[in-house]
Formats: C-alpha cells, structure tokens, sequence
C-alpha cells in the first residue's frame, strides 16, 4: 500500500510501485517511473524522463531528473535511469540526457550526498560514492566503486576507471585509471587505493601486482607512457587487472593523469 501526502502534486499518468512513501509538497511528473518500496521526502521533485528502480530514497529538495543544463538541448525525449538501492540525498541535482546518447544512468547502490551534482548523459557505475557537492560535467564515466572526495569536480568526457579515488577539493580534467587515488590541487597519481581494494576483497598478491603495474607507468625514470605500456606487456604477468589497465590507458582520449614528479 502506498502512503501518499495530500499536498503532493502527483500526475496521475506517473507510475509508482507498491509501498511507496511520498512526504509533503513533492512533485512527480507525468512520465515517471518508480519501482517497489521507494520513499521520496519533502520538496523533492521527480520530472518527467525518470526511470527509478527499487528501494531507493530521494531526500528533501533533491530535483531528479530534469532537463539538461545544456542550450544544445531542443526537449527531446531522453532519460535519467536511476538503478536499485541508490539514496539520493539533500539538494542533489540529477539531469536527464540529451539527444547524443538518450538518457543518464546512476546504477545501483549507489550513494549521492548532499548538493552532489550529476550532468547529462553521465554514467555512473555500481557501488559508486559521491560526497557532498562534488560534481560531474556532461558526458563523464565513472566505473564501479568509485569514490568522490567533497567539492570535487569531473571535466566533461572524462572517465575514471573501476575502484578510482578522488580526493576532496580536486579538479579532474584528465581520465583516472582504475584501482588508484588521485589529489592535490594539480591533479596526480599519489598511489593505488590500496584500502579500497582491500575492502572489496582484492588479495594483497592481486594488490601487489597492480602496484607493480603503476610503478612502472607512473614512477619508472625515463620512461614515458608508450615505454611504460610496453614494458608492462612484456615483464609483467599477464592477468585481468593488467590488461583492464593497458586497454583503459590505450583507449583513453584525454590523456590520463600524471605521475609522481
């Protein structure tokens, strides 16, 4: 049974899954659709275009899913598609897509803090966190379990590999490859996040070895990254984690971040 507030606006075209809770003054949209057990609090505002899963939680103010900040944009039919499990709080601010690829994706359990900002046609992987105000600009990939210190930002077509770190405060204006942490205010690689990977179940040898792999890319004397990819090939054992990294780093447009100076 769903428990609805009165003084919501809520479309009667918009469809809602069973045991929904709607607090007060929220608007939902005509094309909305919202899965199994969703609670979405004061103020919120779903818009047309959304596409939400099961057991997720807007909290007060949060504006899903409307249009792009794009002048490019003529309100075409595009999407926000938002996975299961994802908690969505205060203030966020998540677009729908534009025409160049249909919809924005936040996959599930994913966790949005306060004021986190989430442009057009982004997308953004499973078990991903994003702390309070940190921002994407259009177009950014984010893989699975990454994790976004407070007030940083993501140039527009970057990517960031699966398990990247950013830390608070940091502009990233080049592709981040996956399993390392970046920071400072010129942004560059500080290590591999080596607690991050522990607690996903990573195995010290696999840790090893993938610090092995950014030695040799980022730390190596004399080498630059065609060198250091070729040296990786040839010395390093061949496994899922080199190969996820020397395919992210060839296919990086970019340019990935820089090394330890």
């Amino acid at each position: 049974m769903n428990k609805y507030n009165g003084l919501s606006s809520i479309h009667p075209d918009a469809k809602i899954g069973k045991n929904a809770k709607i607090g007060p003054f929220v608007v939902i949209e005509a094309d909305v659709e919202i899965g199994d057990n969703c609670s979405i609090a004061s103020g919120a505002v779903i818009a047309n275009g959304t596409r939400m899963g099961d057991n997720c939680r807007v909290f007060s103010g949060a504006m899903v899913g409307t249009i792009p900040q794009d002048l490019k944009f003529a309100n075409e039919e595009t999407y926000l598609e938002v996975g299961n499990n994802v908690i969505i709080r205060e203030y966020c601010t998540l677009n729908r897509g534009t025409s160049e690829s249909g919809k924005t994706v936040i996959k599930d359990n994913c966790l949005l803090m306060a004021y986190v900002h989430v442009a057009h046609d982004c997308v953004v992987g499973k078990n991903c966190i994003l702390t309070n105000n940190a921002t994407l600009g259009g177009h950014v990939h984010l893989g699975d379990f990454v994790r976004l210190g407070g007030l940083s930002a993501v140039h527009q077509f970057v990517k960031l590999g699966d398990y990247a770190f950013v830390a608070g405060g940091v502009m990233v204006r080049k592709d981040v490859p996956p399993y390392i942490k970046v920071g400072r205010a010129s942004v560059s690689y500080i290590g591999i996040n080596s607690i991050g990977l522990k607690r996903a179940g990573f195995s010290q040898e696999d840790i090893n070895h993938i610090q092995d792999i950014y030695r040799a890319l980022f730390v190596k004397k004399g080498y630059n990254t065609k060198r250091a990819l070729q040296y990786i090939k040839e010395y390093l054992p061949e496994t899922a984690a080199r190969k996820y990294i020397v395919d992210f780093v060839e296919s990086s447009e970019r340019g990935i971040v820089k090394g330890i100076r």
